[in-house]
């Protein structure tokens, strides 16, 4: 009972209530006639239609055409004996519901044109009810224009979107997996060696203790450089892996502008709270290629990094007194900049030149929860 109720609610959007109220509306129309057969043959066309209006949304198949053909037979039978034209409204989110594009097509033609001949049919024939109501009736056709290609369109958004979300979830998973075989890797080829190498050594050693200590000595150095240096490459490994922060990554900014005889002020909250690690990662990246093209090409003096938050993005501006990148073509045409753009495309973020005698870089980055930033 709840799984076609709730596919019945995904599907058309209409509360349980409202349908209460659709249930209960045609009742009106048909009570209003003074035969007993004519009410009998309304009531049980009413049941009949709700009866395969559920049908139409739990069965598959070959089937939802049936049930989709007895309900458009019942909205005929009602409109021509009672007046009551709202029951083509209702199939319009069965018919908006069909997956597939000739079924739909065809469905809709059908009843479109059922529609306007019973309604003209009424007109003709004179049918109080349907003279009674006529504007709400011309709006009624304008809906079973409408309302099928309408929720045709968003039924087909929701599956490419529920498609889109799985391939983003199976690209993750490889991205994972790929990473994982990436680190296997590095540590097997980092690791490996060299503790193969310590193995070695370590034997040569033992057996060179009694024969020459001198070399047993030797030998023994070379593991403790070895094994030094593979606790260097597991480091970097595990840096690289954590990712790069603002706070590491300006100290090493400050070390080469110091070196390169630049001033360097830092303005700002380099503790980002609302910014992820992959979008500080590459924030970081684009801010070292920054400066790395600062000091091979602007000739300054000074520069200014200042790191400030916005309504839905965190902004990094790169500013210095030197030349400009209109002075200098290597500059602007370098591919650093152009590395620089992607990098920061790819996290849905911006690059653009700011105004200044010097050279401005603005460089933006969206925040984890843009939305609750914005208030939405």
């Amino acid at each position: 009972m709840l799984k076609w109720r709730s596919n019945l609610y995904k599907t058309t959007g209409l509360n349980p209530f409202i349908w209460a109220i659709l249930f209960i509306l045609p009742f009106y129309y048909i009570f209003r006639t003074s035969s007993k057969a004519h009410t009998a043959a309304g009531i049980a066309l009413i049941i009949l239609f709700f009866v395969s209006y559920v049908l139409v949304f739990v069965t598959k198949g070959w089937k939802v055409y049936v049930w989709s053909g007895v309900q458009i037979a019942i909205s005929i039978a009602m409109t021509i004996l009672f007046g009551f034209v709202y029951f083509s409204l209702l199939l319009t989110f069965v018919i908006g519901n069909i997956t597939s594009k000739k079924g739909f097509i065809t469905l809709y033609v059908i009843h479109l044109t059922v529609t306007i001949a019973t309604i003209d049919y009424a007109i003709v024939v004179k049918n109080p009810m349907a003279i009674s109501q006529l504007p709400f009736v011309f709006i009624c056709l304008i809906m079973v224009i409408l309302l099928p290609i309408t929720n045709y369109n968003r039924n087909k958004n929701e599956r490419l979107q529920g498609q889109l979300n799985d391939a983003n979830k199976r690209i993750s998973e490889l991205v994972k997996l790929e990473e994982r075989q990436r680190i296997a890797r590095d540590l097997h080829d980092t690791l490996g060696q060299k503790l193969s190498l310590i193995g070695l050594k370590s034997d040569l050693a033992l057996k060179l203790m009694a024969k020459n200590p001198s070399q047993s000595v030797v030998e023994m150095k070379d593991v403790r450089q070895t094994a030094r240096n593979a606790l260097k490459e597991v480091r970097q490994i595990v840096r690289q892996m954590r990712g790069a922060k603002l706070t590491e990554e300006m100290a090493r900014i400050e070390q080469m502008l110091t070196t390169a005889q630049i001033e360097l002020t830092v303005e700002g909250d380099l503790e980002p709270k609302d910014l992820s690690l992959m979008n500080e990662n590459v924030l970081c990246m684009c801010l070292k290629e920054a400066v790395t093209n600062l000091v091979k090409h602007s000739g300054a003096s000074a520069c200014t990094i200042t790191i400030r938050p916005d309504r839905l993005a965190l902004v990094a501006i790169v500013e210095d007194n030197g030349i400009g990148m209109a002075q200098n073509s290597v500059y602007s045409t370098g591919s650093g900049l152009k590395g620089m753009k992607e990098r920061l495309e790819f996290v849905n973020g911006s690059l653009e030149l700011g105004e200044g005698p010097g050279t401005s870089l603005v460089m933006k980055v969206p925040n984890t929860h843009p939305r609750e930033k914005a208030g939405i």
